[in-house]
């Protein structure tokens, strides 16, 4: 994991992200530029340069490692957005990028507001994990592959809207478990208790013990729904139960020795409200 940054005043991370989040996003105005005569490749090209000549020019390390970042991501939400209301087979697919552009972008927002202390540009999860990023790239090739083979299994409206509902949801409750956790969320497990560090029991802490982990699962498992993609839907379902059950365990052990007992009555009240995934088994 990268370091974090220097200190910068405080919300200024925040509010240049979310600017250069909404200048990528502007990609929304390409269609205008298109009949205004330019080709959509040659438009697309000149758009893309000019925004990075902009932000090249705007700012410095490692401010503009943040700005490209969001903007990137902005960007591809922009573009998915296109895509979403296009009369092709790809329009699905626009939902999807527009849905993984923006988990991975609100990660940073709302830990640059909520706990700034940890944030760095980690926080965007873009460089997760080799598996997430083999992962995210299987599913493009089985959309790509079933679309030009199958076009029609890519067509099913009603199962892609229940993937949208789920990621809907899923997004949700993680930010709702970041935003009630605060300062205590952190993207790591933490092996050590800081200071400031509180068991937190209430808002959707009250429901389930993981709840940023419980979106996490339904958010992946939604994206695969919404593309239609069986073989990925089946494989991110095992992977991600598999991930969340040794991810859960090994929380809980931390948990267990920084809270004792509260943590202990807890962990009795409260499910972890991740399918057939009880957390770490105690000795008594």
């Amino acid at each position: 994991m990268a370091g974090c940054m220097a200190r910068a005043p405080p919300g200024s991370e925040a509010r240049l992200s979310l600017a250069t989040f909404l200048l990528g996003a502007s990609v929304l105005a390409l269609p205008l530029l298109t009949r205004a005569g330019l080709q959509g490749r040659t438009g697309l090209a000149l758009y893309v340069a000019g925004l990075n000549a902009l932000l090249l020019l705007l700012y410095r390390p490692p401010r503009y490692q943040i700005a490209i970042r969001a903007c990137f991501l902005g960007f591809v939400f922009g573009c998915g957005m296109l895509l979403s209301f296009s009369q092709s087979s790809w329009n699905h697919f626009g939902w999807y990028m527009c849905s993984l552009s923006l988990f991975h972008y609100s990660e940073y927002l709302v830990t640059a507001v909520n706990n700034p202390k940890s944030l760095s540009l980690d926080s965007f999860l873009l460089n997760h994990s080799l598996e997430y990023t083999v992962a995210a790239l299987s599913s493009w090739i089985e959309f790509t592959l079933e679309n030009i083979f199958w076009p029609e299994l890519k067509q099913i409206t009603w199962l892609s809207a229940t993937g949208l509902l789920m990621v809907v949801f899923g997004e949700c409750l993680r930010k709702a478990a970041m935003f009630t956790a605060g300062s205590n969320f952190n993207h790591v497990v933490q092996n050590e208790k800081s200071d400031t560090h509180t068991l937190v029991t209430s808002g959707v802490y009250a429901w389930f013990r993981h709840p940023s982990y419980v979106g996490w699962f339904y958010w992946s498992i939604g994206t695969q729904v919404m593309l239609c993609n069986p073989i990925c839907g089946v494989a991110y379902a095992l992977t991600v139960w598999r991930f969340f059950r040794d991810r859960t365990e090994e929380e809980e052990i931390s948990l267990i020795h920084f809270f004792g007992e509260e943590y202990l009555e807890y962990k009795k009240r409260v499910p972890t409200g991740l399918p057939f995934i009880k957390g770490v088994k105690v000795e008594l």
